[in-house]
């Protein structure tokens, strides 16, 4: 079976978009300066509501490149309004607990410490702290947690995030 991609969506007042489309709208503007761009977040609070970018490469991220990159961005999301409304753009590093987006970042992470949260539940539960196993026919996530295995679906996935701990050879 062939790869396939994992969409989530983004919604605003007057459309939905898939955050994949609005990755591939961004990717190009962080390349330009030399990022990475490795997902994107949309927390809908009406006037309050934000946009969140990770970004990275290979020597790190500081506060200045999350200015460079938001600057590029702001340019591309000022033409093409990809979300209508008010929102505000975050750029940031994915820091030591990074939040996890494609099959690819998850293939990396695999053997490690995972933190997902769902949109319903898969065994009477929503949020799952554990060892990624697997990835499944890249639609599933086999996570240990304690003694016992999960399959998560990855279309029910609203957050993952890789669970830092120093120390610990994961």
């Amino acid at each position: 079976m062939g790869a396939r991609a994992h969409f989530l969506f983004v919604k605003t007042s007057n459309n939905v978009m898939y955050r994949q489309d609005l990755h591939q709208l961004l990717m190009p503007a962080a390349r330009a300066v030399g990022y990475e761009l490795l997902g994107c977040e949309f927390i809908s609070q009406g006037k309050h509501s934000v946009l969140r970018v990770y970004i990275d490469n290979s020597q790190g991220i500081g506060v200045d490149d999350c200015e460079i990159a938001s600057k590029q961005m702001s340019a591309i999301l000022d033409v093409e309004d990809p979300i209508k409304g008010e929102y505000h753009l975050e750029v940031s590093s994915p820091g030591l607990d990074r939040p996890l987006f494609t099959i690819a970042q998850y293939a990396q992470v695999q053997g490690q410490w995972i933190r997902v949260n769902l949109r319903s539940p898969v065994a009477g539960k929503r949020k799952f702290k554990g060892i990624l196993k697997q990835i499944i026919d890249n639609e599933q996530l086999l996570i240990q947690v304690v003694e016992e295995e999960f399959n998560v679906p990855l279309n029910n996935i609203a957050k993952a995030n890789l669970i830092y701990m120093e120390g610990i050879d994961n």
